[in-house]
């Protein structure tokens, strides 16, 4: 096992940032830790608490939190019922602590017992890329559907040199500049980089030891997605997954077709929050 972050003071200041956002007086909000085998997780719950709303767990990308995801969180929990977590072994207020190897059967487990613990009967699960093989990878029992926003696990992610070049030069020499040039590329045209984005990435450059993608699941795990409806979307811009790289994976492997966010990058949460709140709508219509 590795731990996400340098040092312990790194963790420190990780967590601080978490702490802080979390704790904006403008945002309504309950949080609670649970312990897995994966070690503790943080859960944040938002919205209605109305029993018949449906449930959405939404698990987070790489390097990615709920701290980081706020804007989009509360977009959705104006519809829905949200658990949030922070993923064991990424940046964030859960366990530091990461495999080396079978990274998602791993994490299949680990969102397995949350969801034991946190959902009464059965949930959506709202995954974007690493958080979307995760959400591919756990036991079928307790989803109800899956919502997949440019999901890894499916296929290996696209790196371009200019990608390549702006990640190098952001982990080298962490700053804002650099950060900004790296989300300009994960970002969509149209849309601007968000600033709590650049503040957030340029702390994980600093403190942090970045993930590559997982390589696509095994038959085994892939074939947890068939046992319950399924909507998957990537930006039309997306650097990582663009539609045409993603587009044949997602019918061959999950009998489904692919939506595309017209104008969005990799960071649709960001680029088109209402776009994803639409796509969940159009899944717990169908269930």
């Amino acid at each position: 096992m590795v731990s996400a972050y340098i040092n312990p003071a790194s963790g420190e200041v990780i967590g601080l940032w978490c702490t802080e956002q979390l704790q904006d007086r403008g945002r309504s909000h309950r949080q609670w830790t649970i312990e897995t085998s994966a070690g503790s997780t943080r859960v944040v719950g938002l919205g209605h608490t109305h029993e018949s709303a449906p449930v959405v767990v939404v698990v987070p990308g790489t390097n990615m939190n709920t701290a980081a995801s706020l804007p989009f969180l509360a977009e959705l929990a104006t519809r829905y019922r949200v658990i949030a977590l922070d993923v064991p072994g990424q940046p964030g207020l859960s366990a530091p602590r990461r495999p080396r190897r079978d990274r998602l059967a791993w994490y299949g487990r680990w969102l397995d017992e949350v969801l034991e613990q946190t959902v009464p009967d059965t949930a959506v699960l709202l995954g974007h890329s690493l958080g979307g093989a995760i959400a591919m990878a756990c036991p079928p029992e307790r989803v109800a559907g899956r919502v997949l926003i440019a999901p890894a696990g499916l296929v290996r992610l696209k790196v371009p040199p200019r990608l390549l070049a702006a990640t190098l030069a952001w982990l080298a020499a962490p700053s804002p500049d650099r950060t900004h040039r790296l989300l300009r590329l994960m970002t969509g045209p149209e849309h601007a980089v968000a600033p709590h984005l650049v503040e957030w990435m340029t702390l994980v450059a600093r403190y942090c030891r970045t993930t590559l993608a997982p390589a696509p699941l095994a038959p085994a795990l892939l074939d947890r997605c068939r046992s319950a409806p399924c909507v998957v979307a990537t930006g039309a811009q997306d650097i990582f997954l663009p539609p045409d790289r993603l587009e044949p994976a997602v019918r061959d492997l999950l009998g489904t077709g692919l939506h595309v966010f017209p104008g969005c990058g990799h960071l649709a949460l960001d680029d088109n929050p209402a776009g994803v709140v639409e796509l969940v709508d159009d899944l717990t219509g169908r269930l």
